[in-house]
């Protein structure tokens, strides 16, 4: 009679780090899907992952049956709903492990210090410290604003291919809500084009007058993340902004290798 190890299967395979082969093959297939759109073929998923196409419809066959991944009726396969709540579930979590983050921010800067994510087309809010001084800004956490007017929204863009950027754009129209907003395509992709450059972004009196924002986005973060002060315009000045923004990319960089290592032990 066989033994049980003789018979292991995919399934239940060890991988290369320790690991369950097929969990790691289905997650980075999930990975891929999102990275495509959220819909893709088998063959495309074969192309790019290198895994033969049996072994792929076997995953996909089990993530369709858990409610994660769903076939279409052109038999291409896409996200599924019960992903939803498990990245509203991860987006809260993200926001409180960076609060002690966003405490320092606010210890250093003196103005007030959030988190912001890009989810689908709109910012959302997902954290936020605010500042001790009375006169301090305040943004509701799950918050939703449109990127074009936000410094989140431009750091979170500022690597996003241009034709990207302008069909977002098209989607969600460039309402202003100042007199100072960026309203025409052309305008914000310059912006973008200032924060690959000088490593920031600004929202100079765009969301709202009186107010200005400092961001930068959280490097490799698991989902696109940006980290921002606001305050008033006459304390977030020239002067001011030379002074803050090292410390901003400093504890971006800091929070990122906090999650890196976060990911890293969850497995433990």
């Amino acid at each position: 009679m066989p033994t049980s190890s003789a018979s292991t299967t995919d399934a239940a395979k060890p991988a290369a780090s320790g690991g369950v082969q097929s969990l790691e093959r289905a997650f980075d297939l999930l990975e891929r899907m999102a990275d495509a759109g959220g819909e893709v073929g088998l063959s495309e998923l074969s192309a790019s992952s290198g895994l033969p196409l049996p072994t792929i419809h076997r995953l996909m066959r089990t993530l369709v049956a858990c409610g994660y991944v769903r076939q279409q009726p052109n038999r291409r396969y896409a996200l599924g709903p019960r992903l939803i709540r498990l990245g509203e579930s991860a987006s809260r979590l993200l926001g409180t492990w960076a609060r002690p983050y966003l405490a320092r921010l606010v210890e250093e800067t003196g103005e007030t210090a959030n988190m912001a994510l890009l989810d689908g087309d709109e910012i959302v809010y997902v954290a936020q410290v605010p500042s001790k001084h009375s006169m301090r800004m305040f943004t509701e956490v799950g918050r939703r604003v449109l990127p074009h007017s936000t410094g989140v929204g431009k750091a979170l863009l500022a690597y996003t291919p241009a034709d990207e950027v302008r069909a977002l754009l098209a989607r969600t129209g460039m309402p202003a809500a100042t007199e100072k907003t960026i309203t025409t395509p052309d305008g914000f992709l310059d912006a973008l084009a200032a924060v690959r450059e000088t490593g920031y972004a600004v929202d100079d009196n765009e969301q709202e007058i009186g107010v200005r924002c400092l961001a930068v986005s959280v490097p490799d973060s698991p989902t696109a993340a940006a980290i921002s002060i606001s305050g008033p315009a006459g304390r977030v000045t020239e002067a001011a902004t030379e002074k803050i923004v090292p410390i901003l990319q400093q504890v971006a960089e800091e929070l990122s290798a906090a999650l890196a290592n976060t990911a890293g032990n969850s497995g433990a």
